[in-house]
């Protein structure tokens, strides 16, 4: 267990490990859900993509060229990145 100390402006900061444990990078963001009896999670935000942001992932790759199943996948791997559904 961690114990954290508040701030006269009611901040708080975590320590390196606790943000490794729950997978917090720097600049990434954090949810924190309040629940009953005082209690409150906390974890990382993760931003959930959808098929909409893949429509056009292969405009300008192909130059009109059919593509391989892999090539196919490969695009559609680096669009789901790209959106955070990877």
């Amino acid at each position: 267990m961690s114990t954290l100390s508040v701030t006269a402006r009611g901040q708080v900061t975590f320590r390196k490990e606790v943000l490794q444990h729950l997978g917090i990078k720097p600049g990434d963001k954090i949810e924190l859900h309040l629940l009953p009896d005082g209690r409150a999670e906390l974890k990382a935000s993760r931003p959930r993509g959808s098929f909409r942001a893949l429509h056009g992932i292969l405009d300008g790759k192909t130059n009109g060229a059919r593509l391989s199943v892999d090539e196919i996948n490969e695009a559609i791997a680096e669009a789901g990145a790209k959106a955070g559904t990877a």
